[in-house]
């Protein structure tokens, strides 16, 4: 069974993105950086798809502040930046596809896919938002994709959080590139042997 991670490119000014870093430890999968611009990450997503024919893809992305990782429950049909890409791009209340559905489920097992990193000893929760940026732009154009063109993929996105040295000299909650690609390695597992979700307490207040 082929499965396809993709990471991102660093963003905003970093000289590291833990998403790519984690991706790149993970064994026996396709690995693919994509690049932090709207538009483009979805041309070189769909492009990877083409080419390795996956049967479960999972995007990973940074969340700086978040202390866990986390696996992703919805994508919405919105780009809001906060920040300009790395190509300059600012999208403001602008759908990721014209005409497409309001938002999209991951249609990876996502509490079992919690479950199997926090089994794995790494801290790990369901969240309930991917954000506006460029890593939920990705999220839902996977998801559009597997609805319309490749719908025997399973497909989802994770969150990692900021890598140590990325804080450095500040306050904020981080977590080694290694112990995030072993929360990946976990949920690929998940993903690949987990037919049915887990009936788990996974929601939020807010």
């Amino acid at each position: 069974m082929t499965v396809l991670l993709t990471g991102f490119e660093p963003f905003d000014g970093a000289a590291v993105n833990p998403s790519w870093e984690a991706v790149r430890l993970v064994p026996g999968v396709r690995a693919v950086q994509l690049p932090c611009v709207f538009g483009q990450a979805l041309e070189h997503l769909r492009a990877a798809v083409l080419e390795h024919d996956p049967a479960v893809v999972v995007c990973v992305g940074q969340a700086g502040g978040r202390p866990d990782v986390t696996v992703e429950r919805v994508a919405v049909n919105i780009d809001d930046a906060r920040i300009p890409d790395n190509a300059g791009r600012q999208p403001i209340d602008e759908p990721v596809v014209p005409g497409g559905p309001a938002a999209y489920f991951a249609t990876l097992p996502v509490k079992a896919c919690v479950a199997a990193a926090r089994t794995a000893g790494i801290p790990a929760s369901v969240s309930q938002s991917a954000g506006t940026f460029v890593c939920n732009h990705v999220f839902y154009g996977l998801m559009h994709l597997i609805a319309t063109e490749r719908p025997r993929i399973r497909g989802g996105f994770v969150h990692v959080p900021f890598a140590p040295e990325q804080v450095l000299g500040q306050a904020g909650p981080s977590m080694p590139v290694a112990m995030a690609a072993e929360a990946l390695k976990a949920i690929v597992a998940a993903a690949v042997s987990v037919e049915g979700d887990l009936r788990l307490v996974g929601g939020s207040l807010h």
